[in-house]
């Protein structure tokens, strides 16, 4: 049996990372499956005409993102995918004491947010609708609420009916749904090449194939997308392009306008997850907005206005209403009536606008300490961004500068948690999840560390 290998005419500088990057689109794509061996590096490296070093090194690069391991005396395989896409997290699941936890994607919080759940909730126990308690029946449940919807939505971006839109526990479900809703399993889903950390994983579980397709500063690139759609049977694409995605691009109009021109082309489904929402002012227009008729446009209240505000919308095109409704029913039923209430009372009484005026606000501070004190170090950012994307470069191994990071007491999430088919060392920083007292230390603990030489993680 002959054994995958790399072609050498897609070879780009750096070589490594091309290497690396083709065998990762490999895996993503299920030319390469787990348990496969990869080729002796010697033999690859004649191959590819490249030398011994370069492909050691992005052998390295491959077992640093967890896709393969190497085994003495028998070579370097696939790793298991499924336990693999488990494992990796790129947040702590813990929060430990004295950790300055700046790996998980949050919005700025205070006692404020406590006091307006609290005052809601003591006025839910006087005027609770009956429907909360004892409705089960979705369509009937939520029919005021999907009118509300439709008018959250037009600050989003997105007009339209309130049959086209369904309520869901948040961001994940809503994925979970819409994949079901356009994949069947054996089909393949493109996607960021850096990207949603739970893509391969959830993708995994529905028996979804995902081709990683690169981007740049601008979202995905239209050449490699439709490059994508030629070489594989692609049959849906889920993008973040509005500062949401790890490396915080916002994707501008004339992008957004020939990714729709490549869906329409090849008849691919879009699945927009905008779970910022109406934090992002001046964005370009939606997807949905483009391409209402292959858009399944996705938001939520977890990530603009609370964590515990765990609802949110997704709107689907009307032919596909059957099958989104469908699915909804087999994986959650419904979304919880009781959030589902609060969220449409905060749209309905300004609060959610309220508290979307504060976050904006909240984040400028924010991203200005984070400039203050990265003074003279390339990162990515948007203003209405949760977080920074922080490349490291070929200097710092990234593992090493997540490691270092947390012996100092900060917890960031490693840039190999988002590759779907494309890793290069960074981290992802997180600017809302901790008091500004907490940020600043924070990033000075980055910032040294950025300005000393790498040195070994020591055991003892």
């Amino acid at each position: 049996m002959t054994m995958w290998t790399p072609s050498k005419d897609r070879l780009t500088q750096p070589y490594f990372q091309s290497i690396a990057d083709q065998i990762t689109e490999a895996i993503g794509s299920g030319a390469l499956k787990s348990g496969e061996q990869l080729p002796p590096q010697r033999q690859l490296a004649d191959r590819l005409g490249v030398s011994l070093p370069t492909v050691s090194r992005a052998y390295e690069e491959l077992t640093r993102s967890g896709l393969v391991a190497g085994e003495t005396g028998r070579g370097t395989f696939i790793k298991n995918l499924n336990a693999t896409a488990e494992a990796v997290t790129p947040y702590v699941q813990e929060r430990t004491s004295g950790l300055i936890d700046l790996s998980i994607l949050k919005p700025v919080s205070d006692n404020m947010h406590l006091e307006r759940m609290k005052s809601t909730l003591g006025n839910l126990a006087v005027d609770l609708p009956a429907s909360v308690v004892f409705g089960s029946r979705p369509s009937a449940m939520f029919a005021r609420h999907r009118s509300i919807a439709t008018e959250w939505l037009k600050l989003c971006g997105v007009q339209t009916e309130e049959r086209t839109v369904h309520l869901t526990n948040g961001g994940t479900p809503a994925l979970t749904v819409a994949f079901m809703t356009v994949c069947q399993p054996g089909s393949t889903i493109a996607t960021e090449a850096t990207g949603l950390h739970v893509m391969m994983p959830l993708a995994s579980y529905l028996g979804i194939k995902v081709q990683g397709v690169s981007i740049d500063d601008n979202g995905i690139i239209p050449e490699a997308l439709e490059d994508a759609c030629q070489r594989n049977s692609i049959r849906a694409l889920f993008m973040m392009p509005s500062a949401l995605g790890p490396t915080t691009f916002m994707m501008d109009e004339q992008r957004r306008r020939d990714i729709v021109s490549i869906a329409r082309k090849y008849d691919l489904h879009i699945i927009e997850d905008d779970a910022l929402g109406s934090l992002v002012e001046n964005k370009p227009p939606t997807f949905h907005a483009l391409a209402p008729e292959r858009t399944i446009y996705i938001t939520s209240f977890t990530k603009p206005i609370m964590p515990g505000l765990r609802t949110g919308y997704l709107v689907a095109p009307e032919r596909l209403l059957p099958a989104v409704e469908n699915r909804q029913l087999v994986t959650n039923w419904t979304a919880t009536p009781l959030i589902a209430e609060i969220a449409a009372r905060w749209v309905e009484d300004g609060t959610c606008l309220e508290l979307i005026h504060w976050q904006r606000a909240a984040l400028v501070k924010r991203h200005q300490i984070v400039a203050n004190i990265l003074k003279g170090i390339p990162y990515c950012f948007n203003p209405h961004s949760l977080h920074i994307w922080l490349p490291l470069g070929e200097r710092f191994p990234e593992d090493e500068f997540v490691s270092h990071a947390r012996k100092q007491g900060v917890a960031v999430a490693r840039g190999a948690a988002f590759a779907i088919s494309e890793s290069r060392a960074a981290v992802r920083v997180s600017v809302g999840s901790t008091t500004e007292e907490e940020l600043q230390r924070g990033l000075r603990v980055l910032n040294n560390l950025l300005h000393s030489e790498p040195e070994p993680i020591l055991s003892f």
